[in-house]
């Protein structure tokens, strides 16, 4: 499975960005797919993740209420709504996919899309 991520920029606090992550494989749409998040000299940390089939769903507590995980299985694509962003948000984001129908921890994951930078200026 290869992945692609979409969508990073820069934007102001309080406005809002779209993530898409596409997914290139046959048996994409069977993975739990999640976003990470990681700043310089800071581990990598989920924000949100998505079973095969779009329920249940799991976010960070530092974002639930703001961003929403969602995909469509047909495009083979995973996409985070943010909302309401904060400078805390700034990071580089990336998608991930695990070959199981359900994952949150980082170890579960076994394939990365390369990285997409999103800035929240103040």
């Amino acid at each position: 499975v290869q992945l692609q991520a979409f969508g990073g920029g820069l934007v102001q606090a309080g406005g809002s960005l779209r993530l898409s992550c596409a997914a290139s494989g046959r048996t994409a749409s069977t993975y739990a797919m999640g976003w990470f998040r990681q700043d310089p000299g800071k581990e990598r940390e989920i924000v949100a993740a998505i079973s095969w089939s779009g329920v249940p769903t799991y976010y960070a507590d530092s974002v639930k209420g703001r961003f929403t995980i969602s995909r469509d299985n047909a495009k083979n694509t995973v996409y985070l709504q943010m909302n309401s962003l904060k400078p805390e948000d700034t990071a580089v984001y990336y998608c991930a996919a695990a070959s199981r129908s359900w994952a949150v921890a980082l170890n579960e994951y076994d394939y990365w899309g390369q990285g997409t930078l999103v800035t929240v200026s103040s």
